[in-house]
């Protein structure tokens, strides 16, 4: 499988989801930024948390208006949404009006919409892929996320100043073209029994509360949450002691070159390192690890990405902590394909875009754990707070190890991809179907006869 036979639909969606996190990196910290010159670091801080909170509310109600209305509907939704407010902000930060309120009220708007779209998107790369080709789909989307991260942080570092407007109007012009190509070339993925579903609040709490009870999803989370909560390290408590604890250095056989390097100057490099090897190594993770079995892959990769946290959080030397960052970071791209994969073949097809909303929440948990370990690394040692890095990345093995099974009982049993029971599967070996079932209440799987759950 290559990437000119993947579905239509998952190459546009690529394209799209490119510009849209582009946009999102370039613009969101000079939001944040903007509003702290217009009301002060505290104030900005409170709105910035309320543009959060709503945030994950869009999230959660996105995740269920996209099985009960289809995936298409929400996603240009999200796109005109995008066009307008970006353009609108725009306006409100031009030459002719300047507006605190309505640049604080058009940047939630543009969060609720585009949050609101994100489990459709995701969902939909889930609905038109197979077993056989989400690595590569999830590698490729991968890549992307990082290249985007780079090329919106520059964008957005060099034009801030003098330009934020015409950034905006950029943004708003781009979003109009994704809206074109979400709206015309696009097509509708959601299976006909997944939309069959009752509307309203009570049926969308009804859904989640489905979701919070299966138990393979739960474990999903917390394996998810733990890798996460390793990975913001860089961005915690390792900043952190780097900042404190690392001694001013020249790199050996670099000194003629570059000056000598603090802290702060050390976490920089190790974070470009970082970016730039995940950028240009990606696209290439099938062929590099093409030998190797997706089990392999994934326990190996969490395990050597772990190992490179574990080395950041106590050696001082430059070079090994760049070589902690290359092995991390080849862990990381080693893993994170085959875990996407590992998700869209467990959560329930008829209940995907809520599935993915609940499991957006391990990105937020994994940050709240980062900030705990800064508090916790003023009274652990270095050795100590690596030793809870692998701990945390051991318990996301064995985790994974007790779901990898799982998912190719499933697959023996019959069901489709994504955990749809195969009917004629489920007749000639009932025994074998049954122990197959995702481990959710039944109101978390279809109804055998398709009618709302």
């Amino acid at each position: 499988m290559n990437f000119r036979e993947l579905h239509p639909n998952i190459k546009l969606r690529l394209g799209v989801g490119f510009v849209q996190r582009l946009l999102g990196i370039m613009l969101m910290p000079l939001m944040v930024i903007h509003l702290a010159s217009l009301y002060g670091a505290a104030t900005a801080g409170v709105l910035t948390l309320a543009v959060a909170v709503a945030g994950i509310a869009s999230n959660f109600l996105g995740g269920h208006l996209a099985d009960v209305h289809g995936r298409k509907p929400l996603m240009v939704a999200g796109e005109v949404g995008a066009t307008l407010t970006f353009g609108l902000l725009a306006l409100a930060n031009s030459p002719w009006w300047q507006s605190g309120a309505a640049t604080f009220v058009l940047f939630l708007l543009n969060t609720c919409l585009a949050s609101a779209a994100t489990p459709a998107a995701d969902a939909m790369m889930i609905d038109v892929s197979t077993p056989e080709n989400r690595t590569l789909v999830y590698t490729v989307n991968y890549w992307s996320i990082n290249m985007a991260f780079t090329v919106g942080a520059l964008i957005g570092g060099f034009f801030y100043g003098d330009h934020f407007a015409l950034l905006l109007t950029a943004a708003a012009a781009l979003s109009a073209v994704t809206t074109l190509v979400t709206w015309w070339w696009i097509a509708e993925s959601a299976p006909q029994y997944a939309k069959a579903q009752a509307a309203g609040v009570p049926a969308m709490l009804r859904g989640y509360l489905a979701v919070s009870r299966d138990r393979v999803f739960l474990r999903l989370m917390v394996a998810a949450t733990l890798t996460r909560a390793v990975e913001v390290q860089i961005g915690y408590y390792i900043a952190v002691r780097l900042a404190d604890e690392f001694p001013e250095q020249a790199l050996a056989g670099l000194e003629r070159w570059f000056p000598a390097v603090d802290g702060v100057a050390m976490l920089g490099i190790l974070r470009a390192v970082n970016t730039a090897l995940v950028v240009v190594f990606a696209l290439f993770a099938g062929s590099m690890f093409r030998r190797l079995s997706e089990r392999v892959q994934l326990y190996a990769g969490v395990a050597v990405f772990t190992a490179g946290y574990m080395v950041l959080a106590v050696s001082n030397s430059g070079w090994i902590l760049i070589a902690a960052a290359v092995l991390m970071t080849l862990g990381e791209i080693a893993n994170v394909p085959v875990k996407q994969g590992l998700l869209a073949d467990l959560v329930d097809p008829a209940a995907r875009t809520k599935y993915l909303a609940a499991y957006g929440l391990n990105a937020r948990v994994g940050l709240l754990v980062g900030s705990l370990c800064v508090s916790v690394g003023a009274f652990v040692s270095p050795l100590g707070m690596s030793l809870l890095y692998g701990a945390f990345g051991l318990g996301a093995i064995l985790i994974y190890r007790s779901l990898l099974p799982l998912r190719e009982a499933r697959r023996a049993a019959g069901q489709e991809p994504g955990g749809r029971q195969d009917d004629t599967a489920e007749q000639q070996d009932p025994a074998a179907a049954e122990a197959a079932r995702p481990a959710g209440p039944p109101a978390a799987r279809p109804a055998q006869n398709g009618a709302p759950s």
